[in-house]
């Protein structure tokens, strides 16, 4: 593993039945950057996004994060560690509000132990205002604090995935794993989701790792692009060699043979 890199996927492999999704897939995300994955369907993307987060567990090859064999950690551990998955659906609570959203993501709590709750109630409190401060200070980062009381299941597309990413916040993340950032997002609100990303990478030194089918987006927000085909690692660049290179066009015009994304 380099040692500017926070990640590196070395060799993975996942097969399910007959069928091999990710077949030798080996890249590296360099701390501090914003890392585009693309590549047609079917290209093996999402299952390396679901070996990397702890949700699948690969046929071989390993997983480091920051150095260290995270290969097959599961995803709650992982989190903790900063490590952290958005969903191209957002995973909000519908039930509660924006705000309350934030604060359920924060990390450590004392109050979610029973026994420091019972005797330390005022440390419990003063955690409790302080993450309340915190995510208030997200909701303004993110322009939702004219959302902060509504209920989460009654924000639009793009604002959901504006608190997704406010949810991240919450919880020291350290690499951000976005799946379709844009998917189902209006335009006006893109624009806000791409200058949040770009606001959290260059302001709070987050490290991003996107899939995106919105080329426009991977472009104006990603360097270097890797792209996926059937499988494996075809080509790693900045989205003007990516654009340029004839293997990835045949990739995309031509289509990848495997059928799992």
């Amino acid at each position: 593993m380099h040692m500017s890199s926070i990640l590196a996927v070395e060799g993975l492999v996942k097969r399910f039945g007959g069928l091999t999704a990710v077949d030798g897939c080996s890249f590296e995300i360099a701390k501090g950057s914003i890392t585009g994955l693309v590549g047609p369907n079917g290209a093996g993307k999402t299952t390396t996004f679901n070996i990397i987060s702890g949700d699948m567990v690969p046929t071989s090859g390993r997983v480091r994060f920051d150095g260290a064999d995270v290969t097959g950690v599961p995803t709650h551990r992982l989190f903790h560690r900063g490590l952290v998955r958005t969903f191209q659906i957002p995973q909000e609570y519908r039930r509660m509000t924006a705000r309350e959203n934030l604060m359920v993501a924060a990390a450590g709590q004392s109050g979610e132990q029973l026994f420091p709750a019972w005797l330390q109630r005022g440390r419990v409190a003063k955690e409790e205002a302080d993450v309340r401060r915190r995510a208030d200070d997200a909701l303004a980062f993110l322009n939702l604090a004219h959302v902060a009381d509504e209920l989460a299941g009654n924000l639009s597309g793009g604002q959901k995935k504006l608190l997704e990413i406010g949810r991240t916040m919450m919880s020291e993340a350290r690499l951000v794993l976005l799946d379709e950032p844009g998917a189902g997002v209006n335009p006006t609100l893109l624009k806000e989701v791409a200058g949040a990303i770009r606001r959290l990478n260059r302001e709070r030194g987050y490290t991003f790792c996107i899939i995106e089918h919105n080329m426009d987006l991977i472009a104006e927000l990603c360097d270097p692009v890797i792209v996926m085909a059937e499988g494996r690692v075809l080509r790693m660049g900045t989205i003007d060699e990516i654009r340029a290179d004839r293997a990835v066009i045949d990739a995309y015009l031509g289509g990848a043979r495997e059928s799992a994304a």
